[in-house]
């Protein structure tokens, strides 16, 4: 008896590790995915679906291939420090890759205490000196995903200086840090530059700083700038939107949670109502907002926020305009390599000169 229950004993470790294995998902392989559409929508609306989608054959070689994702869908969570690490290591890259399109003088620097990163481009024209155009940088409020991919690009094309906001991150920071260090840049530099020759704009979580600025600046009385880039964005944090649930930030690729009637990104809203108009611009009085283009693209997890807040820009008479992409993933844009995003850096650019040369 002794020498069976010593064995036993010896396999209730490997009995244990067994069942544990068995009950964590596995990545979705060739042999597991769906092979057919399914549709079931249940009382309450909800839809239980499976849909086989190929990828649209005018797309150019490079986005059908970046399409291409190994990413598996029951991937273990990211910790901050790790996606923070990666950030870093992908804004080296970006650097590298857009300067040898775009040309130009990085520095780091401050104004009014808050980082700053300014990129001047090398086809810096005499009649640009008295413009500048304010970034704030995606990277889902909690590292920096963008300050070189969304800058460098925007400078070269437009021949305007670039000043990208290196505002305080969450969770250390949560709103309204990150408004509150571009507010006060924007007020250093209206001190050089008239409002009508500053442009503010971002990507992801920037386009949502630059929604929520706007809705900042008009509560404080000070001078609106020419136009607004809002580049896929979260129109508000109290609810989750319908593409939320349809896509990762990589379209159809990675984990994907459902969405739940909770608050959304608590470590960025803090103690924050979030329903509070300055944090989502849905519930602001938008009138009298600047000339403004939204930017998304058909497989973001982005796609109905953006949709939503430019109808909303729309009801209270901005003028707003909305381009999206066909079947690309959340900021697309950053890719160098890809002919869509220089498509679309061009696009953003040129709305910018036209709002300044007004």
């Amino acid at each position: 008896m002794a020498i069976k229950l010593r064995t036993i004993a010896l396999l209730l470790p490997a009995i244990c590790t067994a069942l544990a294995a068995q009950s964590i998902p596995q990545p979705t392989s060739a042999s597991t995915a769906a092979t057919r559409d399914t549709s079931y929508i249940d009382a309450q609306g909800t839809a239980y679906v499976t849909r086989i989608v190929p990828v649209p054959l005018d797309l150019s070689p490079e986005a059908r291939k970046s399409l291409i994702r190994t990413t598996p869908d029951q991937a273990p969570p990211e910790s901050l420090e790790h996606r923070r690490a990666q950030m870093d290591q992908s804004a080296v890259r970006a650097n590298a890759a857009w300067s040898k399109l775009c040309p130009n003088t990085i520095t780091d620097s401050t104004l009014a205490g808050v980082p700053v990163r300014i990129v001047t481009p090398s086809n810096l024209s005499s009649s640009n000196h008295d413009k500048v155009l304010i970034n704030l940088h995606g990277g889902g409020f909690n590292a920096d995903s963008g300050s070189y991919s969304e800058t460098i690009p925007i400078a070269g094309y437009t021949g305007i200086k670039v000043i990208a906001v290196l505002y305080r991150l969450a969770p250390e920071h949560p709103f309204p840090a990150g408004v509150d260090d571009a507010v006060t840049v924007y007020r250093e530099l209206l001190k050089t530059y008239q409002p009508s020759h500053i442009v503010l704009y971002g990507t992801s979580a920037g386009a949502v700083l630059t929604a929520e600025v706007a809705v900042k600046l008009k509560a404080l009385g000070l001078p609106m700038p020419a136009a607004l880039g809002i580049f896929s964005t979260l129109d508000r944090f109290d609810q989750e939107d319908d593409s939320q649930a349809l896509y990762t930030l990589q379209g159809f690729a990675g984990h994907l949670d459902p969405p739940d009637s909770g608050v959304h990104d608590p470590y960025y809203v803090g103690s924050a109502d979030p329903k509070d108009p300055v944090l989502s611009p849905i519930y602001a009085d938008l009138r009298g907002l600047p000339p403004t283009l939204f930017v998304t693209s058909g497989r973001d997890a982005l796609l109905s926020g953006t949709a939503n807040l430019h109808r909303a820009y729309l009801r209270a008479g901005v003028d707003a305009r909305l381009v999206l992409f066909d079947a690309l993933p959340h900021a697309f844009w950053y890719n160098s390599n890809l002919p869509e995003s220089i498509e679309a850096n061009h696009i953003m650019a040129d709305f910018m000169l036209r709002q300044l040369g007004k």
